[in-house]
């Protein structure tokens, strides 16, 4: 996972975001905490976009299985994030909920991650 994301860099829904700064792997359980907490926090104001995605199987073997016999069943379904990636997105709220909503989200990933906004074009 080395490298930065280029795809998915740039906030393109929302006014305001939550961008990872290290690379990992997310899980689908890990993704739907962050996004209870958003809404939680937000009170089901606003909008909110989920911008990534669980498409990576993860297999584990059964504890005490001895070696060989193949390999394991699908335990889990991760996302791959790059440092760059923007993870959620969120509309209609004011800043200062937004940024307290995107860190409680935060806290809920196993990477670190920061509150982006949009820049005014003037």
């Amino acid at each position: 996972m080395r490298g930065l994301s280029f795809k998915g860099s740039a906030l393109s829904f929302g006014e305001f975001g939550l961008k990872a700064m290290e690379a990992g792997w997310v899980s689908s359980r890990q993704i739907e905490a962050a996004r209870r907490a958003l809404t939680h926090h937000i009170r089901r104001g606003g909008r909110v976009w989920i911008r990534i995605f669980p498409d990576k199987p993860i297999t584990k073997k059964p504890p005490e299985t001895r070696m060989g016999s193949g390999k394991g069943d699908v335990a889990e379904y991760v996302c791959v994030v790059r440092p760059g990636r923007v993870l959620f997105e969120m509309a209609g709220v004011d800043r200062a909920l937004a940024a307290e909503a995107m860190r409680l989200a935060g806290i809920k990933l196993p990477i670190k991650s920061k509150f982006v906004t949009r820049e005014k074009l003037v």
